[in-house]
Order: structure tokens, then C-alpha cells, then sequence
């Protein structure tokens, strides 16, 4: 029997803690992280950990894909560009409003990674999904943190 699939959907700044926390500990490649400008869409495929399936023992990961729309920029730091099989590790997901134009849901959606990498995307708004897209598998291990390094 396979597990639940995850499905959220974000539509202002509210809606991300959750995501975030579904998506802390998920770990991508480089190569899985996408921002097709014309179609103003940034779309990422992490290895999630399923927190939601409790902490016993080392847990299960899943596919999962996230969509983010009306993106107009995106701007990465310390990551690797050219390289598309290094791996990343999403510590969180979160949302810094326009304060230029407060009457408008525009801001900036950081993706925080472990090892100090960010991106950061400029939207005209939250318009994002998350949806498993596998099913489940046993973890090698539970996500730990270094000291000092949170979500």
C-alpha cells in the first residue's frame, strides 16, 4: 500500500511555513532546480524527508515537486551554477514582502539552503505548489543539523 501524497498549495505569504517545513531537510541537484523565464516559473524536485510520517528510526523520503509562478527574477549566492550534480539541502523556505509597495502582494521568496547557499526569487506574488510525485522510500538516515545551522 502507498502512503498519502503530500499536496499543498500557496497562496500568500501565510501559506509557506507549512511548506517549509514540509520541504526542510529535502535535498536536490543543481540540475533540478529550474527558472524558465518566459513562462515565469521557477520549478525545483527534492528528495523530501517525511517529517509528517513521524521521527521514529531513520523515516522515508519522497519525490516532491515545487512550482513557484509569477516569478520575474531569480538570484542564487554561494551555490554551485555549474554544476549540475552537486547536491543541495534545503533548510527553509521564506517570504520578504515588497515594503516599496505595501498595497501589493509582491516580494521575495529565499530558499535558504545548508552551507550558506540562497536563492532568492522576486514575485508578483505567493503562487506556489508542492505534490509528491513518488512513492515513499526508507531513509538512509534522519536529517541532522551542525550546530548553529537551523532552519
Amino acid at each position: 500500500m502507498s502512503a498519502k501524497r503530500l499536496r499543498l498549495i500557496g497562496q500568500d505569504e501565510g501559506d509557506l511555513p507549512p511548506v517549509s517545513a514540509a520541504l526542510q531537510d529535502a535535498i536536490a541537484r543543481m540540475g533540478d532546480l529550474k527558472f524558465d523565464a518566459k513562462a515565469r516559473t521557477f520549478t525545483a524536485v527534492f528528495s523530501r524527508y517525511r517529517w509528517e510520517a513521524g521521527a521514529n528510526g531513520k523515516g522515508e523520503r519522497v519525490r516532491s515537486a515545487l512550482q513557484l509562478g509569477s516569478v520575474l527574477s531569480v538570484k542564487a549566492q554561494r551555490l554551485k551554477h555549474g554544476a549540475p550534480d552537486a547536491f543541495v539541502s534545503l533548510l527553509s523556505l521564506t517570504f520578504e514582502p515588497d515594503t516599496s509597495t505595501p498595497e501589493t502582494p509582491s516580494g521575495a521568496i529565499l530558499l535558504t539552503f545548508a552551507g550558506g547557499g540562497a536563492m532568492r526569487l522576486e514575485v508578483e506574488c505567493v503562487d506556489l505548489v508542492l505534490a509528491d510525485i513518488s512513492d515513499p522510500w526508507k531513509a538512509s538516515a534522519r536529517p541532522d543539523h551542525p550546530e548553529g545551522e537551523t532552519a
